[in-house]
């Protein structure tokens, strides 16, 4: 017997019973559209973790204010600033793996824009800024070294501080007054997101930092130019760690610390961290479609109990089918193909439903999904081994019938 006539003697006994086929495949309906479902929920959060990845500039470390004691009392994170622009200097020239290292003085306030105003984070930077943080300037142009060296009063916008003081307006060339000092604003950052602790890193302006020392922020951060923070860059294909142990020294010799003094800066590898975080939501992935997956084994007991309750039936038709020429082989084919149809077809409807339920998930919890072609071919492919393998036991068992035995069946 050829396989289309096995297909279509297939196809006929499962129509036989409609409802019962139908219920047959909800198993593996259930079992497919939950992996494909989990499989977007958790391939959503690994590309998030991407994307504040990228956002964040790639190779990063920065460079915090430690602790520090005074007069016996142990002063907490960032109550003194220990890190200064020479600091931030001689990192790249001392350090060979290093590309780039941006100083910064952090501070907030209000930013006014003729009737507007809006709250926001102000950063006092270097051009280098730019460069470690991979942040293009979608409009206008960024300032540079000789903006640095007059303390020039010019300013780049974040996306969000653009909509929310000009609107649909071009910021560039207006004026603005951050901490009631007049800016001209020369550019428009690119959008980054939200960063790992969710913070809009759009909300923010940026200014040149010898412009923060002397006009903006001031306070402490104005003597021995103080800095808050130096992001650092490192070279593409520099080992981060060996970058990361030579700047600590450089550090600590520039600070002239003592070997039995702790570090008065804290050291952050941001590509370490996220590479955790990387980590966690790709098992997080794998362990939302591995629950899924149980749908489709219990689909799969569900298959393999139909087909039992469906050789016992049609003991008579399967002598009779022996008795006029049919092989074993036949038979064993015949409730074979009818395991595996139904799979497939509880499979194209799964995709269908788990399709759906990710863009519902998507569009009404506002989390972010990914159906990829891998995870749809994945389930599809494991719907159809689930009915091959359950399936199988019970068309062997047909297979094996003694014709006489069967023929009197009762």
């Amino acid at each position: 017997m050829n396989f289309l006539a096995t297909l279509r003697i297939a196809l006929a006994a499962l129509r036989v019973n409609k409802l019962r086929s139908a219920l047959t495949m909800l198993g593996i309906i259930i079992g497919v559209g939950a992996v494909i479902a989990m499989t977007a929920i958790g391939a959503g959060a690994q590309a998030r973790v991407e994307d504040q990845i990228k956002s964040l500039g790639s190779n990063l470390i920065i460079v915090l204010p430690g602790n520090v004691t005074s007069g016996g009392v142990r002063l907490g994170s960032g109550a003194q600033l220990t890190l200064t622009e020479d600091d931030a200097a001689a990192l790249p020239r001392e350090v060979e793996e290093i590309e780039v290292a941006a100083p910064q003085l952090r501070g907030g306030g209000q930013v006014v824009y003729g009737n507007s105003n809006w709250s926001t984070q102000i950063l006092g930077v270097t051009p280098d800024y730019l460069v470690a943080r991979e942040w293009e300037v979608i409009a206008g142009k960024p300032f540079g070294g000789s903006d640095l060296e007059a303390a020039a009063k010019v300013a780049l916008v974040g996306q969000t501080v653009a909509r929310s003081l000009f609107g649909e307006s071009d910021p560039v060339g207006e004026t603005i007054r951050v901490r009631n000092v007049p800016h001209q604003v020369v550019g428009v950052l690119d959008r980054k997101g939200q960063s790992m602790i969710g913070q809009d890193q759009d909300d923010v302006v940026l200014i040149p930092i010898t412009t923060a020392r002397k006009r903006v922020l001031g306070g402490q951060q104005v003597r021995n130019r103080n800095v808050s923070t130096i992001t650092v860059k490192v070279r593409a294909g520099a080992d981060v760690a060996q970058a990361e142990q030579s700047m600590r020294d450089l550090l600590r010799q520039r600070h002239r610390l003592q070997a039995n003094q702790e570090d008065d800066f804290f050291v952050r590898n941001l590509s370490e961290v996220l590479a955790a975080q990387e980590a966690s939501s790709r098992v997080l992935t794998i362990l939302l479609a591995a629950i899924a997956s149980v749908s489709l084994v219990v689909g799969g007991i569900g298959i393999m109990n139909i087909m039992l309750v469906s050789v016992t039936e049609r003991t008579r038709e399967i002598g009779l089918r022996m008795a006029v020429g049919a092989r074993g082989r036949d038979i064993l084919n015949q409730f074979l193909v009818e395991a595996v149809t139904l799979s497939l077809i509880g499979g194209l409807v799964g995709i269908v439903l788990g399709a759906i339920a990710s863009f519902a998930v998507g569009h009404f919890a506002g989390w972010r999904t990914e159906t990829g072609a891998g995870a749809v071919l994945l389930a599809f492919g494991f719907a159809a081994a689930v009915g091959v393998f359950f399936g199988y036991y019970p068309a062997r068992k047909a297979s094996r019938l003694a014709p006489i035995d069967a023929l009197r069946h009762e």
